[in-house]
Order: C-alpha cells, then sequence, then structure tokens
C-alpha cells in the first residue's frame, strides 16, 4: 500500500514540489531501466515499438507533472492510467515477439506495477478524499 507520505497534496497543488513526487522518481527508473532493455530490441524495431514504448512513457512523465500542478487532477490521472495500460500492453507484446526474455518482462513489469500501485493510491485519494479534509471540488 502507498502511504500519505509519497502522495502529493491534492489541495493546492498549484505549487506542489517536484522532487517531493515518489512517482516521478519511480517513472524516472523506469524510463531509464526501458530505455536500456528497448536498445536490446532488433534494429528493425527500435523505430516502432521501441519508440512507442519511449513516447509512452515521456507522456507518463508529462501527465504526473501536468497532475502535480493542476488544481483539478482526476481527469489528468485517469489519462496516467490509461497509459500505463497501454504500456503494459507494449511490454506483453515485446515478450510475445520474442525480444526480451522472461526475466526481462518480469523485472519490467514489476517497475510498471509499483508505478501502477501509486498512481492508483493517488487516484483513490482524488477520488475518495477524506471528510473535512479538503475541499471535494477539488478532487473533480
Amino acid at each position: 500500500m502507498t502511504s500519505d507520505a509519497t502522495l502529493p497534496p491534492v489541495k493546492g497543488g498549484f505549487f506542489v514540489a517536484l522532487d517531493s513526487l515518489q512517482i516521478l522518481t519511480k517513472l524516472e527508473e523506469l524510463n531509464q531501466y526501458s530505455h536500456q532493455t528497448v536498445m536490446l530490441f532488433p534494429k528493425s524495431e527500435r523505430h516502432v515499438l521501441a519508440q512507442d514504448i519511449r513516447n509512452t512513457l515521456a507522456t507518463l512523465i508529462h501527465l504526473t507533472i501536468t497532475s502535480a500542478k493542476r488544481y483539478y487532477k482526476k481527469t489528468t490521472l485517469q489519462d496516467m492510467d490509461i497509459e500505463l495500460e497501454y504500456l503494459r500492453v507494449l511490454i506483453r507484446m515485446s515478450r510475445n515477439l520474442g525480444y526480451i526474455n522472461d526475466h526481462k518482462y518480469e523485472v519490467w513489469s514489476n517497475h510498471v506495477a509499483e508505478v501502477g500501485r501509486m498512481l492508483g493510491g493517488w487516484l483513490k485519494r482524488v477520488r475518495d478524499p477524506k471528510p473535512g479534509a479538503q475541499d471535494s471540488r477539488a478532487t473533480t
């Protein structure tokens, strides 16, 4: 489970320090691992599937920063959830096509699952804020 200390504040999110976002740190680690892994893809796939993976990760990082800066976060967090699911599909496709072995798939999937747990906790906090903690309009 993700503790409240790992999540950025929901209200007043305009001034959240980006270095306090642990999900951003995990995404950067995932991006680094992914970059190393896609370099092992066949040359013909480095500009197709590998590029899709890199673009999806860049989008996830962009949406994380956007969510931290926005007052209304729910839609952006839902977009992040969609991108994360798309990344899972691309990684599964990489394994099914034989570009990565089962061990790399497992490690890569664990990185993605960790980000997914953090994102899920953030989404849950935004959807169901604690009563009296903040204005409910800040989470829609």
